[in-house]
């Protein structure tokens, strides 16, 4: 069953028992909890389009090792032509929900595991790279939406994985046993991992010899005992249990975060797929960041599109869409927009083929992509509230709307240009959503620190930038023949 309905994904995950907690409590039905079902419509969406002749070349591709046809979000990358229909899936996923659609990770994960884990057996003998390509066939043959846990709380950021007050601080392996581990710990800003079958685990950072226990990478079932769900909270996120559609801007989609404990969880020998190799750590760390800063010029694109979108629409419902200043305004918000775009699609023309068959991006467009996604989308959004004005944060609720005391006040002074006001007051809470409510976390929070935050790009940039070569083309040109 290469591709999987969305109402066989949306049964596949109410059979699973898993441990999810939010505001204190057990939700004992999260696919429709009101806090988490918008951002399984995210994920509906991708199995729903995978179906549609219009988005089937985007949506879909042809497995590296199996040759079925698959998800394009389990794919393994063939060629710099699917490199940049990963960056065009990721902006048309943007444009269509306006949120974060929380599938790229495994993308982007799958990819530097394969070249990694390829590596590693290269040099030790080892046969992670069999073992990874089994677990990636069962994904793409059953459709699987797989999380990705990088991320670890860290605490005291002065001090590595073995120098923290508590050593679970930093995931790690506390039990060794002939048929595999037990692993303790913690992984925050998990996006989408409640809407997920399984997840996969990377150390967070570049390990060094004596943090063998921390060098640890896997995949295991989500509802595998010890691990447990924590829901993040989110501003305006309960708007979405008042049993209202205006106030929540965003109704249909978003995304959602959690912090997910590792609690003694036991992992497989064949589950496993870096073991104390801290020399390839570096590598697994640094390769999926790339795939992950080359995805941010799709995805923030696409919901940079729905924001210039809101903003032109504010313009008119304002009666101002004519206006030089305005129109200026959204000519340079395009601008900025296209720009993270460029770099995201550059990062794949530039990319290469690994040792292991597959493609991997440009390193150093892709970071320098990121790098201008942490600063465009802040401007971006705030041209959009210039234009949008303050009502955006004072509108009256839609309970005032529909009250017969006070909304005919409402519906008499809240009208646009040519518009009612309940049509002015969606476009206002829509852009709420966007800048300030729940979908910034997939856009303007997740542009700074998703996929790390901006002196991660920056130190990549300088170890990729070439220095070195650079100075000896200015050398040459100034006729300076004395070596350094």
């Amino acid at each position: 069953m290469p591709l999987m309905t969305s109402e066989q994904y949306v049964e596949s995950i109410r059979n699973m028992k898993r441990n999810i907690y939010f505001m204190g409590e057990k939700l004992e039905n999260p696919v429709d909890h009101p806090i988490l079902r918008p951002s399984m419509n995210c994920l509906i969406d991708t199995y729903d389009m995978a179906f549609m002749p219009e988005y089937e070349d985007l949506m879909t591709s042809t497995s590296i090792i199996t040759g079925n046809k698959i998800n394009r979000f389990n794919n393994i990358h063939k060629s710099i032509e699917d490199l940049n229909k990963k960056v065009k899936l990721q902006r048309l996923m943007g444009q269509r929900t306006g949120s974060c659609f929380q599938r790229c990770v495994i993308m982007d994960a799958a990819n530097a595991f394969y070249s990694t884990t390829y590596e590693i057996d290269e040099k030790y003998g080892t046969d992670y790279f069999e073992r990874f390509k089994k677990f990636i066939v069962k994904v793409q043959d059953e459709d699987l939406i797989v999380g990705g846990a990088l991320t670890d709380p860290k605490a005291d950021r002065s001090k590595g994985p073995r120098d923290q007050e508590d050593p679970d601080i930093y995931l790690r392996v506390v039990e060794r046993r002939p048929d595999g581990v037990v692993v303790n710990g913690a992984k925050a800003h998990l996006t989408g991992i409640t809407n997920a079958h399984e997840v996969i685990v990377l150390p967070t950072m570049a390990m060094k010899p004596g943090d063998e226990d921390y060098t640890i990478a896997f995949a295991v079932p989500l509802d595998t005992p010890g691990i447990t769900m924590i829901v993040g909270r989110q501003s305006c996120d309960t708007r979405k249990m008042e049993n209202t559609e205006i106030d929540v801007g965003n109704a249909c989609y978003g995304g959602v975060e959690a912090l997910t404990i590792f609690d003694h969880v036991f992992v497989p020998n064949e589950r496993i797929f870096m073991d104390g190799e801290t020399d390839f750590s570096g590598m697994m760390v640094e390769r999926f960041a790339g795939y992950h800063r080359n995805s941010y010029g799709g995805c923030k694109t696409g919901v940079g599109d729905v924001v210039i979108g809101c903003a032109c629409l504010n313009a008119q419902y304002n009666g101002v869409e004519k206006v030089s200043h305005i129109k200026d305004k959204l000519i340079e918000m395009t601008q900025l927009n296209e720009q993270l775009y460029c770099a995201g699609i550059a990062s794949s023309c530039e990319g290469y083929q690994t040792k292991a068959g597959n493609y991997m991006v440009n390193l150093l467009l892709a970071n320098v992509c990121k790098l201008n996604v942490t600063r465009y989308p802040y401007e971006i959004v705030r041209l959009a509230e210039d234009i949008t004005g303050g009502m955006m944060v004072t509108a009256p609720s839609e309970a005032d709307l529909r009250s017969e005391e006070v909304g005919k006040y409402i519906e008499k002074y809240l009208v646009g240009a040519g518009v009612d006001a309940e049509d002015r007051i969606r476009a206002l809470r829509l852009m709420e959503n966007l800048s300030l409510g729940t979908a910034a976390v997939g856009y303007r929070t997740e542009s700074m620190h998703g996929a790390g935050s901006p002196q991660a790009q920056k130190i990549t940039i300088g170890r990729q930038g070439n220095f070195e070569s650079k100075k000896a083309l200015a050398k040459r040109i100034a006729g300076i023949k004395k070596e350094d």
